[in-house]
């Protein structure tokens, strides 16, 4: 039996097609395009799915597929009746005006509740909800369904419209994990009853012909990408560990963290994981920053140009990007880069220290698995261990454990095995100076009035 994942980030799509051992034996990649309408950044949803459409038909047609399973990326929502979207879907990067922010913001349960920080933009998805329903209330109105954004997909594809509780959990607004239900500000908004019925991320939700031979394609409900991840490395049984998952986001996910370490301030919160329990997590825009950073730098950075950036002692503060564990800086770049490359491996850098000072900040200790596309070739997971020689290190077998644990959901829930790779020991960098670096980092933030976690690494 073959799978195929879509597999929706915020800045790259891809379908990826699975076999039964793991392995992916193809894969299409696409960029969706967020464009300008009605005054608003929204998703060209009509070309994403021209798209989706014909890779997964070729899927069918290459493979034979049998189903369709999603992974999606968080901060979305849809909202539909019973063909199509009622408004177009928003992007989660835009403000409402401070106007509405201060009437909506007032409305927002309270992190004790639902354990989401209040953040900018959308990334809370609940707050962005709010803007809309101020704007255009009668898209709600016409709305028969509100949908997470992999719900969405499923759904387009032929699946029946579900809610999801790795989705609604993720620092939305709209979930109380305690509580394990949908939080006051759903009742207070009257959006309880457009909220459809739950299913189980992977659960069959549909079926459609695809393909030039009509196959029948089982449509999977989706899931929430990090939260796919960690259930790519959970069912391993692999013992106490935190994942973190990287792409245009970096977060970092650890389940034995207690509850009341999390700091609504340094966007600190709860998801929730497959099955709806609490995973506290922290998080940057890892991604985004690096590529800020380095001017989009693309391809590898080869490690003399680590170690003379260590040499040199450039580095990159906090933030380039908003949201992350210190966001009331405006980054900035202290020294001189000799080349396109050294500027890179700063950004690199950057976010190694950004990662090692979550793992503090989220009471980190046992085993780490690095994950996703900020770590091709290994090096970010291999500055990781050396940064911290206390914790062992692995890293993902593939750079998609969020496409691998979607998958893996997906083959679960119609009783096939799914045996994907273990993940594997991380080689451990070997940068002259790097323990210097990292604590002359912290003493320029602290400088500046954002104190580092106490205890440091283990």
């Amino acid at each position: 039996m073959k799978m195929a994942v879509l597999d929706f980030g915020k800045t790259n799509s891809k379908l990826f097609v699975f076999g039964q051992d793991g392995r992916i034996v193809d894969e299409r990649r696409t960029k969706p395009d967020w464009i300008r309408k009605g005054g608003l950044s929204v998703l060209d949803e009509a070309a994403l799915h021209d798209w989706a459409l014909d890779a997964v038909n070729q899927a069918a047609d290459g493979h034979g597929i049998e189903g369709l399973m999603v992974s999606g990326h968080g901060c979305t929502f849809a909202l539909v009746d019973e063909t199509a979207l009622t408004h177009p879907i928003l992007d989660y990067e835009q403000e409402p005006s401070a106007e509405i922010a201060a009437r909506i913001d007032r409305r927002i349960p309270d992190f004790a509740e639902t354990f989401s920080p209040r953040l900018p933009l959308g990334f809370n998805y609940g707050r962005h909800m709010l803007w809309l329903k101020e704007m255009q209330p009668d898209a709600f109105t016409a709305a028969t369904a509100i949908l997470g954004y992999p719900q969405f997909w499923s759904w387009r594809f032929g699946g029946r419209a579900v809610s999801e509780v790795s989705y609604l959990g993720c620092h939305s607004h709209l979930w109380a994990p305690r509580k394990r239900d949908l939080s006051s500000l759903v009742d207070a908004e009257g959006w309880r009853g457009k909220m459809p019925a739950f299913a189980r991320a992977g659960a069959v939700t549909g079926e459609r012909r695809l393909g030039q031979a009509g196959r029948p394609i089982a449509i999977h409900n989706g899931v929430h990408d990090s939260n796919a991840a960690l259930h790519a490395y959970r069912r391993q049984e692999l013992g106490p560990l935190t994942v973190v998952s990287t792409g245009t986001w970096v977060i970092v996910l650890n389940p034995d963290c207690p509850l009341d370490a999390l700091d609504r301030d340094r966007d600190m919160l709860v998801n929730v994981d497959v099955d709806g329990g609490p995973v506290p997590t922290i998080r940057f825009m890892g991604g985004r920053e690096f590529a800020v950073i380095s001017g989009n730098w693309q391809g590898a950075i080869a490690p003399a140009s680590i170690q003379r950036a260590i040499d040199a002692g450039v580095m990159a503060l906090p933030s380039f990007a908003p949201g992350g564990p210190m966001p009331s800086r405006t980054g900035e770049i202290v020294g001189r880069v000799s080349d396109a490359e050294e500027r890179a491996a700063v950004a690199l850098l950057y976010v190694a220290l950004m990662i090692d000072l979550s793992l503090d900040l989220i009471r980190s200790r046992e085993a780490v698995i690095v994950d996703g596309g900020l770590n091709a070739g290994g090096l970010l997971a291999g500055l990781l261990a050396a940064l911290r020689p206390g914790q062992s290190f692995l890293q993902g077998a593939t750079l998609e454990g969020s496409a691998t644990g979607a998958a893996a959901l997906a083959f679960e829930s119609v009783g096939r095995e799914f045996a994907a790779d273990m993940p594997e020991p991380v080689r451990v960098a070997s940068f002259k100076g790097l323990a210097d670096y990292r604590d002359d980092w912290r003493g320029l933030i602290a400088e500046r009035g954002i104190a580092a976690p106490a205890g440091g690494a283990p």
